[in-house]
């Protein structure tokens, strides 16, 4: 379990209007996911959780996007089957996503699904934290682009899988990346920069500067404030330019 640190202690201090696990089942396997209303929604946010699985951080996301006027829905891409207590459960989790894509974008769908029957907000932002991250992508390259108004990654991959490419009419994508991430390189960061223009879409990378993969994970020794500080705030930016009430 992570904790949340003193920066954002004002943030969870008001409960969400509703904040509850939800389960659903896809293709008979049972799913896991977590809702957090807001009282009058400006929009929505489906989460997409890192390799972990859907845990309380995700949670925690979700109840600070409620507070601030989004309805917000974490689901989940494992199943409540999928071990992820060690680093070999959670490669190998990823590792089968990451080998078929067909199953990753049946569960990103429906994630999306649970996401609208749970909300009536119009608008909606997707936003994933490393792997997550790696799915927001996949989804925005998809068929189900046009679901949302815009895309955001924290420290998340970023490469393009040998097969797929980016059409240029995708939505708005944001990308916030640590400086000193050793498992996606700024070289990593310019080759996506270098699709995007390629593709001629819209997009806004910011780099925190000596920032480690995973710096957003509250409570780790790879957390680093400024950083999540920062790109919270540049993420609350860009939910308010992609979505409205």
């Amino acid at each position: 379990m992570r904790f949340v640190s003193l920066t954002f202690a004002a943030a969870m201090l008001a409960a969400p209007a509703v904040a509850e696990d939800v389960e659903y089942t896809v293709d008979g396997e049972t799913f896991t996911g977590y809702f957090a209303a807001a009282d009058a929604p400006k929009g929505l946010v489906l989460i997409v959780h890192d390799w972990d699985g859907m845990t309380d951080y995700e949670r925690q996301r979700a109840d600070m996007l409620a507070e601030m006027g989004y309805d917000a829905f974490a689901l989940d891409m494992f199943g409540d089957d999928t071990p992820t207590e060690t680093m070999d459960h959670r490669i190998a989790a990823t590792g089968a996503l990451y080998q078929d894509r067909d199953r990753m974008r049946s569960l990103i769908e429906a994630g999306v699904a649970q996401a609208r029957a749970q909300s009536d907000a119009q608008g909606m932002v997707v936003a994933g934290y490393c792997f997550g991250g790696a799915v927001t992508l996949e989804m925005a390259r998809s068929d189900m682009a046009d679901m949302a108004n815009g895309f955001a990654t924290f420290h998340g991959g970023l490469g393009t899988p040998e097969g797929q490419s980016w059409d240029g009419d995708e939505p708005p994508i944001m990308v916030f990346h640590g400086g000193a991430d050793t498992s996606i390189t700024m070289e990593d960061v310019a080759g996506f920069a270098t699709e995007m223009e390629a593709a001629g879409n819209t997009y806004t990378i910011e780099v925190y500067s000596n920032a480690p993969h995973a710096f957003t994970v509250f409570g780790s020794d790879r957390y680093q404030e400024r950083a999540d500080t920062a790109s919270w705030e540049a993420f609350k930016g860009f939910l308010s330019e992609s979505v409205s009430g």
